[in-house]
């Protein structure tokens, strides 16, 4: 078994490998892997692609910055460890060493078309339908870096069924099975790169991004998909550029691109392609510099390939990448690749001189050019500065193509050995291109349409993304430093800010948003005509709060708490009613017990003076049914004092009615007795039998009943309960007795007034009489204050709220007594007291018969 190259042609720099497998069995038959990569080398001797050394030279060292090669030999390089390693394995198609060819395309697609009919005829001059190498056992194809290159070889190796096995990133157009059924991807499928980025901009609260994306297919996938996504989570794009291909200085349309980007108000702008698609747009970033702007970018967009003095402003981007993975062994293997030793790879010759601007002769001996050619291996060398220690995605990408080529190999020999009758039709007449597709489809986990004799589930890759932070140091040395990941599916974020260098124009973690963050207190009102992302903030309305920043909508307290002066919370309502414990309260409490005393002591100076002639006119009894009334009238006002109960709320409105009436008909009965004593001076004898005592509390008894079945309708029907008002005073809860039929309750007033207007009249009709204890002129004050007060109550009453209109009720009723109080038995104690000269039987016959 051997080792076998197939390298024709002579050194480049370039952009793009490709290279071809060859495995030798152990029948002595030889199968070729073929693989397209991008890559450094150039290895070429068609008469049309021919270059001399010199020329070779002079494009290294004036064209080709080494950073070019440093990035993409790994390429190269885990190409070499993974041949090696299956070399190496016992167990993975043993007997079998697998050798590999390699061509180079110059990134060109022409390239890549004229080196796979190159490869299909032989390596001699490109003949179509040919092979003219008998000994030509390639088998499969590994190319190449980008969609289109892949494209291009595929238009040809298409036609003759070879498996072609694709390291760049995924492209749907690929993925077309119609179109290009040999190709299998092994690039991400980045089903979850969007929600990666919205996870990111949720947890810095960037809001207004701008999206550049490259004009195809690809780019309009992840434009939808972020989109969608979007605005699911109140997210908008400032601006979404596409960029073609081919852009430069010369073009219009790219300085207008530009001026657009630099313009935006978005702070933070996305860029996603690939370095191929957005190779020239690379160029031009350098010749515009995006100040004020922060750049989020995926690792397939390469841009840290040339770091200068004109990168500056790429310091502090964040780029998504697929995970990082170690490869056991490949540490080990760069240990052991020296020049020195590898003498027979011109691959590290060339770059081992071109690294360190030497020559190395081809006896072993250093040619200088500058200095001389360090003894060291990759890893104490170029492999500790510049080169890459983590696996890239591509490098990690062609490691797994190898692999999956092997194992298919593997199983397919395997089917060939032990005749398994689940393989297809014609697998005995044995062609490795054609067969090989079957077990490609079934060892590929990333294919949906799967054979199903593989009995292989489709199924989609917990996709991981590492989030890294670009960083220039000092001597323009760029690192990419890892601080953060996104797994599963995109749904956990995990990020360490303090560890984020941020671009130089930014002294914080950036933001970008459309408008200013509405805070608590505020409500979002959307600009017309503009994204959902730019708004106004507006306060909330009166009785809504908003507790939470950028709310749509304020929500409503409930009804027992109201918004605070700054309506970002809501703070619970205090209870309030007409307490004894506040000044109101206790002032109308202490005058109602002052007056009920009063009108107490009064009615003892008449029991003390029942005998006087000033106490025993106009009936004397009635006086004491009157203060009696007048008494529990003053009392009664202190039911509406209080936390009120559905007791209270029963009793207090007609206990007030009917004690109430008791003192008006009280006093109709004091003046009707008054007018009958006067005729009864005249000596008529039916008169007279009318002036008896039980008349008048007959007639008090009367207009109490109807009173009373007044009240019995209120309460029988609609009577007052007890309610919490929770929308009268903005911060209180009033507890309150609602009057329940406002109908009812105004009869009552009403009945009382008919009552007291009765009295008056006959009371100032009688004003005149001649009497020397006449109480006319004082009924009729009484019954004016009373009048007075009550109809001034109604106005009063309705235009007062709550605790108000308790109070004002309360003052009624004191005043009202008060003044009966006042007009009626004032005089009286001031003759008791301060007259006794005229409180004589003498005056008043002298009064009565002038």
């Amino acid at each position: 078994m051997v080792m076998h190259f197939s390298l024709c042609y002579h050194i480049l720099c370039i952009h793009t490998f490709y290279l071809s497998a060859c495995c030798i069995i152990h029948n002595e038959k030889t199968y070729d892997f073929t693989s397209f990569l991008n890559a450094i080398f150039l290895i070429t001797s068609n008469q049309n692609l021919f270059f001399t050394q010199s020329f070779v030279s002079s494009y290294l060292f004036s064209s080709c910055h080494f950073r070019y090669m440093i990035k993409h030999y790994q390429h190269f390089l885990i190409f070499q460890f993974a041949v090696h390693e299956i070399n190496k394995d016992p167990h993975l198609l043993p007997n079998i060493t697998l050798g590999y060819q390699l061509f180079s395309n110059f990134h060109s697609n022409k390239l890549a078309l004229e080196n796979s009919l190159i490869w299909l005829s032989g390596m001699g001059p490109t003949i179509p339908n040919y092979n003219c190498e008998l000994q030509h056992k390639s088998v499969a194809v590994i190319g190449g870096m980008s969609s289109t290159l892949s494209m291009a070889m595929a238009t040809m190796l298409g036609l003759y069924k070879v498996p072609q096995v694709t390291y760049g990133p995924f492209d749907l157009l690929l993925a077309d099975n119609v179109q290009y059924p040999y190709v299998y991807q092994m690039g991400s499928r980045e089903s979850t790169l969007h929600l990666t980025v919205i996870k990111l901009m949720l947890h810095f609260g960037w809001t207004w991004i701008g999206l550049v994306i490259s004009d195809n297919m690809r780019g309009e996938q992840f434009f939808n998909n972020l989109k969608e996504e979007m605005t699911r989570n109140g997210m908008c794009l400032a601006f979404v550029e596409r960029v073609p291909k081919k852009i430069n200085l010369e073009h219009d349309e790219s300085i207008k691109l530009f001026s657009r980007i630099i313009a935006s108000s978005s702070n933070v702008i996305f860029i996603y392609g690939d370095t191929d698609s957005l190779f020239e747009f690379s160029i031009l970033v350098n010749d515009f510099y995006l100040n004020g702007k922060l750049l989020i970018t995926t690792s397939y967009w390469d841009f840290s390939i040339d770091v200068t003095k004109e990168m500056n402003h790429f310091h502090g981007t964040l780029i998504i990448s697929q995970i990082k993975r170690e490869i056991p062994g490949f540490t080990d293997f760069l240990r052991s690749v020296k020049p020195t030793v590898n003498t027979e790879d011109i691959f590290l010759k060339s770059f081992w001189e071109i690294t360190y601007y030497c020559r190395l002769s081809k006896k072993g001996t250093v040619e200088l050019l500058h200095y001389v050619c360090p003894e060291m291996d990759l890893v104490e060398g170029v492999y500790s500065s510049d080169f890459e220690k983590t696996i890239m995605d591509l490098s990690y990408n062609i490691y797994n193509g190898i692999y999956l080529l092997a194992h298919a190999f593997h199983q397919l020999l395997e089917t060939l050995v032990y005749g398994n009758n689940s393989f297809p039709q014609g697998v005995t007449n044995f062609c490795p291109c054609l067969q090989l597709h079957h077990f490609l489809r079934c060892v590929n986990p990333d294919l949906d349409d799967k054979d199903e004799l593989c009995g292989y589930a489709a199924r989609m890759a917990d996709e991981r993304y590492d989030i890294l932070n670009f960083k220039i140091f000092p001597d323009y040395i760029a690192k990419q430093v890892k601080v953060g990941e996104v797994i599963h599916h995109g749904k956990e974020l995990n990020i360490h800010e303090e560890d984020v260098d941020w671009p130089e124009d930014f002294g914080q973690t950036p933001s970008s948003t459309c408008s200013a963050s509405c805070g608590p207190g505020f409500r979002k009102t959307l600009q017309e005509g503009q994204p959902i992302c730019c708004f106004d903030c507006t306060l909330c309305p009166e009785g809504e709060i908003s507790n939470q920043s950028d709310t749509e909508q304020c929500l409503k307290c409930p009804e027992d708490q109201y918004p605070s002066k700054e309506k970002d919370r809501c703070l619970p309502k205090t209870v309030t009613y007409l307490a004894y414990e506040e000044t109101l309260g206790m002032a109308l409490a202490a005058v109602a017990l002052s007056l009920s005393l009063l009108t107490t002591l009064v009615l003892g100076i008449f029991v003390m003076h029942r005998d006087t002639p000033i106490v025993k006119a106009n009936n004397r009894s009635l006086s004491y049914t009157l203060l009696t009334s007048l008494t529990l009238c003053f009392l009664s006002s202190l039911l509406f004092i209080g936390r009120p109960t559905p007791a209270t709320c029963l009793l207090r409105q007609t206990t007030f009615a009917i004690v109430f009436t008791v003192t008006i008909a009280s006093i109709l009965a004091k003046t009707i007795t008054m007018v009958l004593a006067f005729r009864a001076t005249k000596q008529v004898s039916k008169l007279r039998r009318l002036m008896g005592t039980r008349v008048s509390y007959f007639l008090i008894f009367i207009c109490t009943l109807i009173q009373m079945c007044l009240c019995g309708i209120w309460l029988g029907t609609y009577p007052p309960f007890l309610e919490k008002d929770t929308h009268s005073e903005f911060s209180f809860i009033v507890i309150q007795c609602n009057e329940g039929s406002l109908v009812t309750f105004y009869c009552v007033l009403g009945y009382m007034g008919f009552l007291s207007l009765v009295s008056f009249t006959l009371a100032f009709l009688a004003r005149k009489l001649p009497d020397t204890f006449n109480e006319a002129k004082y009924l009729t004050f009484s019954m004016m204050v009373f009048c007075s007060v009550w109809i001034s109550f109604l106005p009063a009453y309705q235009s007062t709220k709550r605790k108000a209109m308790v109070a004002m009720e309360i003052f009624s009723i004191l005043v009202s007594g008060a003044g009966i109080l006042t007009c009626i038995f004032v005089p009286k104690c001031y003759v008791i007291f301060l007259r006794s000269d005229r409180n004589t039987l003498s005056l008043l016959k002298s009064k009565a018969n002038p």
